[in-house]
C-alpha cells in the first residue's frame, strides 16, 4: 500500500505532538521526522517540506511564514496545513472550517495552502457565520463573546504552570486578553465578514482540555425575527451536511436537563456541539468542543483527510449522542 508522506514542522510543540501521536497510528501515513539538532535548519526543513504530501506547520507565526517560503516554486503536490495565526486571513489560503460553506470545503480539497482555524475563533465563527450569511443579522452587529478553555491551549509553559503552581489564584478561572487585542479577533472579524471586532472575553481555567464559547444576540437587532427554538432549527438545517462535525443539539430552554452545561462535555473528542437557548429578548448560541480537538489537531486532521481524499472522519474521535 502506497503511503502518504507527512512532515510536522514543529512536532515538539503541544499541537505538533498531538498530531504526531494521532498520525503514528494510521496505516497509510509515513511520518517524516527531522533530526532534533536540525529543527531550525532551513535547508533540512526545505528538503522535508518538499518531499512530503502534507506538511503541518505547528510553529510561531514568523517561523510558519518562513516554512511556506521554503516550498519550491514548481512544487504543486505538497499540501501545507498551517496551525498558526499567520495565514488565517490570507486569501491564498483556504480557511479550514469545511462545515461553514460548500465553497470552503471545495477550497480545502483543492488548495495547496490551508489555514487551520483558531480555537477560540472556531466557537464564535460557527455561531456567527450563518447569521450573517443568511441575513439574520447585519455585518455591523456588535457581537459580544465569552470563551472558556482548558489550560492545555496555552502550550507547554501554561500546562506546566497549572500542573505545578500552588498559587490558589490558579484554581479559579482567569480572564486574559483584557485589552481587546487578542490575536484571534482579526480572524473572527474577517471570516464572518463583520464591520466590527466582537467584544471578546477569553478565559482559561483549571482543567486540561475542553472549551465553551457563547455568543449573545439581542432579538430586536434581528433583520429576520426568530425565537430561540426557531433559530435552533435554522442552524440545525444549516449544519446538517454530510461529514459535518458540527451538531446542533435538541432545544431545551435550560441548555441541559440539569440546567448546567460543561466546557468538558467533548473533552477528548473532535466534533462540536451547538446549543441555542434564550427568551423573547435575548438568545445565546454556545459551542462546546475540545480546544485540542476541533479547536486544533482534530480540525487539522479533518483538513488533511479532505485534502488527501481520505474518509473525512478517519482517525477522528467523534462522540455520537
Amino acid at each position: 500500500m502506497e503511503k502518504f508522506k507527512v512532515f510536522i514542522d514543529g512536532e515538539a510543540g503541544t499541537t505538533g505532538l498531538r498530531i504526531y501521536e494521532r498520525l503514528s497510528e494510521f496505516n497509510d501515513i509515513e511520518l517524516l521526522s527531522i533530526n532534533p539538532d536540525l529543527r531550525k535548519d532551513p535547508a533540512e526543513r526545505k528538503k522535508l517540506i518538499n518531499q512530503a504530501d502534507v506538511v503541518f506547520l505547528c510553529l510561531p507565526d514568523d517561523a510558519a511564514k518562513e516554512s511556506v517560503s521554503l516550498l519550491d516554486k514548481d512544487n504543486k503536490h505538497t499540501k501545507i496545513i498551517d496551525t498558526s495565526t499567520a495565514h488565517r486571513t490570507n486569501e491564498l489560503f483556504a480557511y479550514g472550517f469545511p462545515e461553514l460553506d460548500k465553497d470552503l470545503e471545495n477550497k480545502i480539497k483543492n488548495n495547496q495552502l490551508i489555514a487551520n482555524p483558531g480555537c477560540h475563533a472556531s466557537g464564535f465563527i460557527v455561531a456567527a457565520y450563518p447569521l450573517i450569511k443568511l441575513g439574520i443579522l447585519d455585518k455591523n452587529y456588535p457581537f459580544a463573546v465569552n470563551s472558556i478553555t482548558g489550560y492545555s491551549g496555552g502550550g507547554k509553559k501554561m500546562i506546566a504552570d497549572y500542573e505545578t503552581n500552588e498559587d490558589p489564584l490558579y484554581k479559579a478561572p482567569r480572564l486574559y486578553g483584557m485589552g481587546q487585542t487578542h490575536k484571534h479577533l482579526k480572524e473572527m472579524k474577517a471570516i464572518v465578514g463583520l464591520d466590527l471586532n466582537p467584544i471578546f472575553n477569553p478565559i482559561v481555567s483549571n482543567f486540561y482540555s475542553g472549551m465553551m464559547v457563547s455568543t449573545g444576540i439581542e432579538v430586536s437587532y434581528m433583520k429576520k425575527k426568530y425565537t430561540a427554538l426557531e433559530l435552533r432549527d435554522v442552524l440545525a438545517d444549516y449544519y446538517n451536511k454530510e461529514n459535518s462535525l458540527v451538531k446542533v443539539m435538541p432545544f431545551n430552554e435550560k441548555g441541559t436537563d440539569s440546567g448546567f452545561l460543561s466546557a468538558g462535555t467533548l473533552s477528548g473528542c473532535d466534533n462540536m456541539y451547538l446549543y441555542v437557548n434564550g427568551n423573547d429578548e435575548r438568545i445565546c448560541i454556545t459551542a462546546v468542543y475540545d480546544n485540542l480537538g476541533k479547536g486544533a489537531s482534530g480540525a487539522a486532521i479533518q483538513n488533511m483527510n479532505l485534502a488527501l481524499g481520505r474518509s473525512v472522519k478517519s482517525g477522528l474521535d467523534v462522540k455520537e449522542d
